[in-house]
C-alpha cells in the first residue's frame, strides 16, 4: 500500500478497482439492470452487432475515464464543479445545467424501474417501489463518502455474482437457443456503431459523478490504469446479460422489463426474487452515486467559504428534495419513454459539454503539464 490523497494508506482495491466499481454503479441504473437499455441500443443490431456496440462503448468509457481521472488528479478536483472550473473556466456553468438535467432524468428512470419491479415481483402499487428506493438512497448518501464507497464495494460483489449465475442458468436451460441466435445472426451491420456511441456518450458522465472516490489515487499512473480498467468492469455484467437475452432474440427487444421476461422463462422463483433484489441494489448504488455527487459539490462550495462541511441532516434534506421531484417525473412519463427519448438527448449534450472539451483542452493540458496545480475546492 501507499499513501493516498486521503492521507491514509490507500489499498490496491481503492486505487484500481473502486473507481471502476463506482463507475459501474452510476452507469448500471434502471435501464441497464432491467435490460431495457440493452433492448433499446443493442438488441436492434442483433447478437453480433450488439456485442460489437458494447465493445465500442467499453473502449470509449476506458479512454474517457482514464483522461478524466488523470486530469482530476492533476487539478486536485474531486467534485464535478471544481473539475469543470479547471477544464472549462467560466464555462463550467454549462456542465452544471446539463448535469442537473441528467440527474432528473436518471433518477426518474430509477424510480420508474423500482416501481415496475415492485409491481411485477410483489404486486405492489408502483409508487411503493419508487418510495422505498428514494428512502434508501437518502439513508446511504446522508452518511457521506465512506458509506457510499462501502455500498459500491458490497453491491458490486452481489451484482457480478448474480449476473454470472444468470448466464450459467441461461446456458443450462436454453443454451441451444443462445447458440442458434449467434450462429444464425449476420455479422455486425446497420446502426451498431450509433448504438454503441449513443450508449457510451450519455453514460460516460459517470466518470465525473464518481470524482469523490478518486482521492485514493497516489499517482497519474494509478489514474490511467484505474480508468482503463473501469470500462470493462462497467460493461461486463451487461455483456453477460445480453448473451442470455439472445435466447429470445428478437422478441425480447419489445419487453418493458427484459429481465423479468427472462426470469419467467427460467421459472426459478428463488432466482427471480434474488435477481430483482440485485436490480434494486443496482438502482440504489446508481441513485446514491448521483445524489452523492451533488452533495459533494454543495459541500465543496460551503467549505470554500470557511464553513463546516455538510452535516448528515443537510445531506439527507438535499437528497430528499431532489428525489421527490424526480420520482414525480417517473410516474408521469414511464420507463420506456424516458430511456428512448431522454437518453439520446443527453448523449449529444454530454458529447458537447464534456467529451469534446476533455479530449481536446483536457488532453492538451495533460500533455503540456498544465494540470499540476491542485484546484482544491471551489465555490
Amino acid at each position: 500500500m501507499r499513501v493516498g490523497e486521503t492521507g491514509g494508506r490507500a489499498s490496491w482495491f481503492q486505487r484500481f478497482l473502486l473507481p471502476g466499481f463506482a463507475l459501474k454503479a452510476v452507469i448500471i441504473g434502471g435501464g441497464y439492470a432491467t435490460g431495457r437499455e440493452l433492448a433499446e441500443y443493442f438488441v436492434p443490431s442483433g447478437p453480433w452487432g450488439g456485442l460489437a456496440a458494447m465493445l465500442l462503448a467499453t473502449v470509449i468509457w476506458s479512454v474517457v475515464a482514464a483522461l478524466t481521472f488523470a486530469l482530476a488528479r492533476g487539478l486536485g478536483a474531486y467534485d464535478y464543479r471544481a473539475f469543470f472550473k479547471g477544464l472549462l473556466g467560466p464555462g463550467w456553468i454549462v456542465f452544471e445545467a446539463a448535469y442537473i438535467i441528467c440527474v432528473v432524468l436518471m433518477l426518474a428512470v430509477f424510480g420508474a424501474a423500482a416501481g415496475a419491479i415492485g409491481a411485477a415481483t410483489f404486486d405492489w402499487p408502483e409508487w411503493a417501489g419508487s418510495a422505498l428506493l428514494a428512502v434508501s438512497i437518502v439513508a446511504v448518501t446522508a452518511w457521506g463518502t465512506g458509506a457510499v464507497e462501502q455500498m459500491f464495494k458490497y453491491v458490486s460483489i452481489l451484482l457480478y455474482t448474480v449476473y454470472g449465475l444468470l448466464l450459467v442458468l441461461a446456458l443450462a436451460n436454453f443454451g441451444g437457443l443462445i447458440g442458434q441466435g449467434f450462429a444464425n445472426a449476420p455479422p455486425p451491420s446497420g446502426n451498431w456503431m450509433a448504438g454503441g456511441l449513443t450508449y457510451a456518450s450519455y453514460n460516460i458522465v459517470g466518470a465525473v459523478v464518481i470524482l469523490p472516490v478518486l482521492r485514493h489515487l497516489t499517482s497519474q499512473r494509478d489514474a490511467v490504469v484505474a480508468g482503463l480498467i473501469a470500462g470493462p468492469l462497467s460493461m461486463l455484467p451487461a455483456i453477460l446479460f445480453f448473451v442470455a437475452m439472445m435466447a429470445f432474440y428478437p422478441a425480447i427487444g419489445a419487453e418493458t422489463l427484459p429481465s423479468d421476461f427472462l426470469l419467467r422463462q427460467l421459472a426459478m422463483p428463488w432466482f427471480h426474487i434474488l435477481f430483482q433484489v440485485m436490480i434494486f441494489a443496482a438502482l440504489l448504488e446508481s441513485g446514491a452515486g448521483a445524489i452523492h455527487a451533488i452533495n459533494e459539490r454543495v459541500s465543496g462550495a460551503v467549505e470554500s467559504r470557511g464553513r463546516a462541511p455538510l452535516s448528515t441532516g443537510r445531506r439527507a434534506v438535499i437528497g430528499a428534495v431532489i428525489l421527490t421531484g424526480c420520482m414525480f417525473v417517473a410516474g408521469e412519463i414511464g420507463l420506456v419513454d424516458l430511456i428512448a427519448s431522454g437518453y439520446r438527448f443527453l448523449a449529444w449534450l454530454f458529447l458537447a459539454v464534456f467529451v469534446v472539451p476533455l479530449v481536446t483542452v483536457g488532453s492538451w493540458r495533460l500533455l503540456r503539464g498544465q494540470a499540476a496545480a491542485p484546484a482544491g475546492r471551489s465555490e
